[in-house]
């Protein structure tokens, strides 16, 4: 009889090198006091599943803003070489896993409950399309989750453009999220500065 199949691990990606943020490092960026890191994670942690969160292998900061959390950390010794050595190296941590949930750290407008539906769809089509969430007029985004029987074509990508390679040609399932929750990253100081004064307001 078959080895039955764990369920979705969730591959955090924060490994890169915040090249556009001037020196700062845009994973500490503090959301209410919170690194965007560890207040990521944390909501991935909170989903009851395993969760890896790949890091580079020169930034201790990181790994220090996940103590205490109940995630795996992952350190990649090859992330300079672009985001297919941390998806590589999710992969090969996720082995026997039913699915493998892809979410870059800087993704800030992501919730628990956004993975949570995304994960619901894709159990729903019995773990066999690829998941991908997307914005509220459908322009595709992340988390994006792919099946076991892809997990070798993840393994096999090289370079700095992610999944997009895996996609192609699969009939993927688009879950709309609210607003721009799955297209919202921030990459420069501008694009921070922007976001927290519009979230700021929104409060008020």
């Amino acid at each position: 009889m078959a080895e039955a199949r764990a369920d979705v691990v969730i591959l955090l990606l924060a490994a890169g090198a915040s090249s556009r943020m001037r020196g700062a490092d845009k994973l500490l960026q503090r959301i209410d006091g919170v690194p965007v890191l560890r207040r990521q994670a944390q909501a991935m942690a909170s989903l009851g599943r395993k969760v890896i969160v790949a890091l580079p292998p020169d930034r201790p900061l990181r790994g220090a803003a996940l103590e205490g959390l109940n995630v795996q950390r992952l350190a990649v010794a090859e992330a300079a070489t672009g985001m297919a050595a941390s998806i590589r190296a999710g992969t090969a941590a996720a082995q026997r896993a039913a699915g493998l949930a892809i979410l870059p750290a800087d993704m800030p407008e992501i919730t628990a409950q956004d993975m949570a539906q995304v994960l619901q769809a894709f159990a729903a089509q019995n773990a066999q399309r690829i998941a991908q969430g997307c914005g509220a007029d459908g322009t595709p985004g992340h988390p994006v989750i792919f099946p076991a029987r892809l997990l070798g074509a993840l393994a096999a990508l090289r370079g700095d453009r992610g999944a997009r390679a895996v996609l192609q040609g699969e009939d993927v399932l688009h879950i709309p999220l609210p607003a721009r929750h799955a297209l919202t990253d921030l990459d420069t100081p501008e694009d921070w500065a922007e976001w927290l004064a519009a979230r700021s307001r929104a409060k008020q």
